[in-house]
């Protein structure tokens, strides 16, 4: 089996407040790009969609520009820029830091639900 998709041309694409979230779904894969304008933060434009009180996706992450700030509930704190990968367990907020925008590719299968109303 090979399946092969762009991301110039997702499945999905979900906006929120100061961003969006685009979504290829493979066979045992969600890919997911986020970008996050300059402002953006989990709390204020995804948790209103979603009614969780933090982020509760797992995240397989790699930032492609910009920086952003992660912050778990139970109180490490991290900030990841261009080049970084990182994972990051459910139960946190994050916020764009600067005044780029961040772009975030997201290999977890969050990806799938992400930033969608209704998911927990």
């Amino acid at each position: 089996m090979i399946e092969v998709k762009s991301i110039d041309k997702p499945d999905e694409r979900r906006d929120f407040p100061m961003g969006h979230f685009e979504v290829c779904d493979l066979e045992g894969l969600s890919f997911g790009v986020a970008t996050f304008e300059p402002g953006w933060r989990w709390s204020t434009s995804v948790k209103p969609i979603v009614g969780t009180d933090s982020c509760q996706f797992h995240h397989n992450g790699f930032i492609v520009e910009g920086r952003l700030r992660i912050r778990m509930d139970d109180g490490p704190e991290v900030e990841v820029g261009p080049g970084d990968v990182f994972v990051c367990s459910p139960g946190h907020d994050a916020w764009v830091v600067g005044e780029e925008q961040c772009v975030m590719y997201d290999f977890a299968g969050g990806a799938a639900r992400y930033a969608r109303a209704g998911t927990r």
